[in-house]
């Protein structure tokens, strides 16, 4: 098979249609390049899954990546991750064009995978093909990394935020055991915390206990033990996007739950972790830029 650096340089000399008129276009080498892309994408994403499973730091990169683009899928997460595992901001060329912003000379960019058409399988259904795109990471661009705003900064107002509108009642309680900082209870659907704890540990039990709350259908047949592993990479990837210390955090554990599983499987697991987070992300974006914009109508009529 082509290698991955050929069919960047292939796919970098395909003639534009202004060219076309010069030189011929070969259509079928051009769809046979597209279709080995594709292909390599695939096989990297099974690969990468694979990959991470066998080590607690391996997993622990992958949280990191997908924390940082919760918004992408986890087979576009993995394949950041195989390619450019410190990436903090991409978009394709016309996306950075857009901006005002420009790709370095030499900068090759890596691929993702994006929606294409639907089409009918052989049994009749519908299903969506998927087509590599191109993508460069903001550190390959002209554009200057732009500075954190303090005003996400306070841990009381993340904490905040993430309580408001919480899909469950939460209360303190001085009753929990001295090693729980707080409990999801199934039959009551609620949160009880323990009172007095650190920003850190509020936030970290909080959001384990919100993913358990997310996962839990409500059919009266939910069995922590089987999540506990999901709502503890939920919290941490929560913990990492919103500047939470993640010290206490440890995925040594990860090769023996997710060391024999298959690619597939292994990736409808890791898509079980993210959506026990996103719920609690959204709230917490929204929540945060509705402070913000509080505080800026506050400053401006000082």
């Amino acid at each position: 098979m082509t290698g991955l650096d050929d069919l960047f340089r292939e796919e970098a000399s395909i003639p534009s249609t202004t060219d076309r008129h010069d030189q011929a276009f070969n259509k079928e080498a051009w769809v046979q390049k597209k279709q080995e892309l594709r292909q390599w994408t695939y096989d990297t994403i099974d690969s990468t899954s694979l990959k991470i499973a066998q080590s607690g730091e391996g997993f622990q990169q992958y949280l990191n990546v997908q924390s940082r683009f919760d918004r992408y899928s986890v087979a576009n997460a993995l394949l950041i991750l195989a390619q450019r595992p410190e990436a903090t901001r991409i978009a394709d060329f016309e996306g950075w064009k857009e901006q005002g912003v420009f790709i370095r000379r030499k900068e090759t960019g890596f691929y993702i995978l994006e929606p294409g058409e639907r089409y009918k399988r052989e049994d009749g259904s519908t299903a969506i093909s998927y087509n590599p795109k191109r993508m460069f990471d903001i550190s390959q661009t002209t554009a200057l990394p732009k500075q954190e705003q303090n005003v996400m900064s306070d841990e009381r107002a993340k904490i905040k935020a993430l309580i408001e509108r919480a899909p469950v009642p939460i209360t303190m309680s001085d009753s929990l055991p001295s090693e729980m900082h707080a409990l999801y209870q199934p039959d009551t659907r609620s949160i009880v915390i323990r009172r007095g704890l650190a920003a850190d540990d509020i936030f970290r039990a909080l959001t384990q206990e919100l993913a358990h709350a997310e996962m839990d259908k409500g059919n009266g047949q939910y069995a922590r033990s089987e999540s506990s592993f999901h709502a503890y990479c939920a919290a941490y990837m929560l913990s990492k996007q919103f500047g939470f210390s993640t010290s206490k955090f440890s995925f040594q554990r990860a090769p023996e739950l997710l060391g024999q599983m298959e690619p597939q499987q292994l990736r409808a697991e890791l898509t079980c972790m993210k959506e026990a987070a996103q719920p609690s992300i959204v709230r917490m974006n929204r929540q945060l830029s509705q402070q913000q914009r509080q505080a800026k109508r506050s400053e401006a009529t000082r």
